[in-house]
């Protein structure tokens, strides 16, 4: 890397401290482009700072991309699921190649997402697109038809998801037309998908040059709810099918830097389904559990993937062994409130004596409303573990899932 590339900033898309502090130990100078009202936060605290709406694209937004350049920033980094097409869109003009922005939108639009993969020769489920209910309650039926269903049997489940929302948000299981009913129509259009059976589970893959870099498989013990780092044995040993996999996924979708979060389902016998994939950092505190478990920064490996300049020997150097070199398992638990209005917090002092566990942030609310909860949820507060065994770790997890924090 010369010394002027060391010298271009490097624009974070989207406001998150954890990113911040990891950009600034790298030394290595950065501008944060986020929501204004954070603009006297950056101020009072140093921070090279654009205020920015990313909801609003209108024929201002060229705006952005003159003020970066005439900072002298080289490329853009997407922390959030909104920031993605902003981020592939300043760097198809920063390296000058229109085809990033498209790829971009690959990874924001699931129809799109699926159909890619399905081209590629990539197992998925059946899919498609609903703009109305009436195509949800067509496609449950058709697909319950293909699976030669009988008068008397139950339906299996189809999923539905918004074409262009992050992770579990709005997303629901439908099984019969009653679910329907209780739909909203401000979502449309959606996704529709057939169920996958098998244990799922995500990858965060971090990326250079085409290249995987650095590998982390985590487990899911609850979708939307618990997971840990590294994944258990009995999943790791399909790493290299899954490996395989990832690398088949970043050719065909043309990723070249930075990281990816996909998500797949894995049968008893190795079968692997895609399910999505994101590029931006991951929900469920993974990042920190890999931190846990591993020792590095994963935001500091997202901003050194991303750059295009950054030496192999810089990231060989970073990246440990993947598995082997795990001080242990960490995992984590984020808590939802089973009450509609919160009195009163109980962590119970068994919870606080078990040596796996390290540490919480749950909290009382000022307003003691409990929030109307997005996806799966709002959750208020996480519970962080550590231990040497797999199992005990999903033991843990499961335990304390059905146990109420909040009265």
């Amino acid at each position: 890397m010369t010394e002027q590339n060391e010298q271009q900033l490097i624009a974070i898309l989207g406001w998150s401290l954890p990113a911040i502090e990891a950009a600034d130990k790298l030394d290595r100078p950065f501008v944060v482009v986020g929501p204004p009202d954070f603009q006297t936060f950056a101020d009072e605290n140093d921070i090279n700072f654009i205020g920015w709406d990313f909801d609003r694209l209108n024929e201002g937004s060229d705006e952005l991309y003159e003020q970066l350049k005439s900072m002298d920033t080289k490329v853009a980094v997407p922390i959030y699921e909104e920031t993605v097409e902003w981020a592939g869109a300043l760097n198809a003009r920063f390296f000058e190649d229109p085809r990033i922005f498209n790829r971009s939108l690959l990874l924001r639009d699931k129809g799109l997402m699926k159909r890619k993969a399905q081209m590629s020769g990539i197992k998925v489920g059946v899919f498609e697109e609903a703009h109305s209910k009436d195509d949800i309650l067509r496609f449950l039926k058709r697909v319950n038809d293909a699976l030669i269903k009988v008068e008397g049997d139950l339906n299996d489940p189809i999923h539905i998801k918004p074409l262009n929302k992050a992770g579990t948000v709005g997303h629901m299981m439908i099984r019969e037309a009653g679910d329907i009913d209780k739909m909203g129509d401000q979502e449309f259009p959606y996704l529709m998908e057939s169920h996958l059976d098998g244990q799922e589970f995500s990858c965060e893959v971090f990326v250079h040059d085409g290249k995987i870099k650095f590998l982390n498989i985590t487990e899911y013990v609850q979708l939307g709810h618990s997971n840990f780092v590294p994944a258990s044995p009995a999943l790791e040993e399909w790493r290299p099918q899954i490996h395989r996999e990832i690398q088949k996924l970043i050719d065909s979708f043309e990723i070249k830097y930075g990281v990816i979060h996909p998500e797949y389902f894995i049968s008893h016998d190795g079968t692997l389904n895609f399910g999505e994939v994101a590029a931006r950092v991951p929900g469920g505190h993974i990042f920190d559990l890999i931190e846990r478990a591993y020792g590095f920064n994963a935001f500091q490996a997202q901003i050194l993937c991303s750059d295009p300049d950054t030496p192999t020997e810089v990231l060989d150097d970073f990246f440990p062994e993947e598995v082997t070199s795990a001080k242990g398992y960490a995992g984590s638990l984020m808590v939802y409130p089973r009450v509609r209005l919160i009195e009163k917090l109980d962590v119970p002092e068994e919870l606080k004596n078990d040596p796996y566990f390290e540490k919480h942030d749950l909290f009382i609310p000022v307003t003691s409303k409990v929030a109307e909860r997005v996806g799966f949820g709002n959750h208020y507060g996480t519970l962080f573990f550590f231990g040497d065994d797999s199992d005990r770790m999903r033991e843990l997890l499961k335990q304390y899932e059905d146990y109420d924090f909040y009265s």
